[in-house]
């Protein structure tokens, strides 16, 4: 049995509300590249827990989830890029966002990236 969150969390997982509803509004004014996550508050890495725990449960887009989580592990010392992908179109059409190092081997052809 899970212990119950700290303060730490539950700051990450209102942090992470507040900027997947920023990050929802921005999307659809300007282009995702010119998008800027508000910095998380200080607090212990384990914090993590929190926004995880948000973003499980919100169901943001892909981009949202990506741009919000990368702005957190950024503030945390691990800068990893946004990668936006296609698949080809003889599979389909289909887009995607994740963290670089999130999958290891992708059936989405890189279109861009978004460094942090």
């Amino acid at each position: 049995m899970r212990s119950p969150p700290d303060t730490a969390t539950l700051r990450a997982a209102w942090w992470t509300l507040r900027a997947l509803t920023a990050t929802h509004r921005e999307l659809r004014k300007r282009p995702f590249e010119s998008v800027v996550v508000a910095a998380p508050p200080s607090l212990p890495p384990h914090a993590l827990r929190g926004v995880q725990a948000v973003l499980r449960r919100r169901e943001p887009t892909c981009l949202e989830r990506s741009l919000v989580l990368q702005r957190w592990l950024a503030a945390h010392g691990d800068r990893r890029d946004v990668i936006i992908g296609v698949l080809a179109p003889a599979d389909g059409f289909g887009a995607h966002a994740w963290l670089e190092g999130e999958i290891p081997s992708s059936p989405f052809r890189e279109l861009t990236r978004v460094a942090p």
